[in-house]
């Protein structure tokens, strides 16, 4: 199978285990020929699923028996400890092994962070890894990262951050000069913190990259950036608004729409743009959120993923494998930082 891709899959993470990470990854063998995939886990919970695979996928998984689980009760430091016969340690191992080109799970994120950390280590130049996701604008999307990572970052860490979003706009998205801008609370030079005025000026100074300034909240959705940098504590915090606030509007349009048949008629003539919108605003079709600056690609799903979800994470992966991410992040940040 050296001819395929491969990535290593912790089937038994996030809520629902193999019954959603297994059928979403025979479903990405299906779309990618060119894919393989080993399934990391429990031998006896595998094999179940693969019992009437055809020739053609059958021939492109390998499975690889763990006997334990990291819970998502687990403190990352448990994992570090005692989780070396975990699906998760040993689908990052086959990564560091250089067995696979990606792991992909949908467990306890402070876990994956720690072991990605510890087994794959971070790229020459980065300090911190960081978590990148994109978020719906009104063009297409946009990126943002750290969104969970990093609660303390220093200006040093952002300027790294911002690099690295900068090189995965331009490897996934095929952009030029990705416009990159700094989350603030304000877009005038005296807004913001110490930490964020002094990362502006070394991103500006330093980075190398089409810098747009300071961008605020509402900025996020208006596409004026297409990378958006922030610490992880600000990060993690606008996301979990964002996705709430999509809900939130989803289901106030259910609820005003049930009301009377008048309404049900304006629903039913609607309905075309309302499922549009809907399927801009839901926030499971961005699931796959990337570890960026491990010497690795490693993608985290949401744990409540269900089948197609999954199957998005997976389609992150194959991108980043495709346009070799990693690499483009070193030699990026050798060239800008050195």
């Amino acid at each position: 199978m050296s001819d395929y891709l491969t990535i290593a899959v912790d089937v038994m993470g996030g809520d629902f285990g193999p019954r959603v990470t297994i059928p979403a990854t025979l479903d990405a063998l299906k779309r990618y020929p060119h894919l393989s995939a080993k399934l990391v886990g429990h031998q006896e919970a595998i094999s179940p699923y693969l019992n009437r695979l055809n020739a053609d996928i059958a021939c492109r998984v390998e499975v690889v028996h763990a006997p334990d689980t990291i819970s998502m009760a687990d403190k990352p430091s448990q994992a570090l400890r005692n989780g070396k016969q975990s699906s998760m340690y040993k689908a990052l191992e086959l990564v560091s092994e250089h067995k696979a080109q990606a792991c992909i799970s949908a467990g306890n994120t402070g876990a994956l962070m720690v072991l990605g950390r510890f087994i794959l280590r971070t790229l020459p130049g980065i300090d911190r890894p960081a978590i990148i996701s994109s978020v719906p604008t009104v063009n297409k999307h946009c990126y943002m990262l750290d969104l969970g990572a990093n609660v303390d970052c220093s200006a040093e860490h952002l300027l790294q951050f911002a690099i690295m979003g900068s090189v995965m706009a331009a490897a996934v998205d095929e952009l030029e000069e990705p416009r990159v801008g700094l989350l603030n609370i304000g877009q005038e030079e005296v807004k913001g913190n110490e930490q964020v005025k002094l990362a502006s000026r070394l991103i500006e100074e330093r980075g190398g990259l089409n810098y747009i300034g300071y961008v605020e909240g509402d900025d996020l959705y208006a596409g004026r950036a297409d990378v958006v940098v922030c610490d992880g504590f600000v990060g993690n915090i606008a996301l979990k608004s964002s996705e709430g606030l999509a809900r939130l509007i989803s289901r106030k349009f259910q609820a005003s729409f049930k009301k009377g048949i008048y309404r049900r008629l304006l629903a039913l003539i609607a309905s075309p743009v309302l499922n549009e919108l809907k399927r801009q605003m839901d926030p499971s079709r961005r699931n796959g959120a990337s570890l960026l600056g491990l010497q690795g690609i490693v993608i985290k799903s949401h744990g409540s993923a269900n089948r197609k979800c999954f199957g998005y994470a997976l389609d992150q992966a194959v991108a980043e494998i495709e346009q070799d991410v990693p690499r483009k992040i070193c030699h990026e940040i050798e060239h800008k930082l050195s």
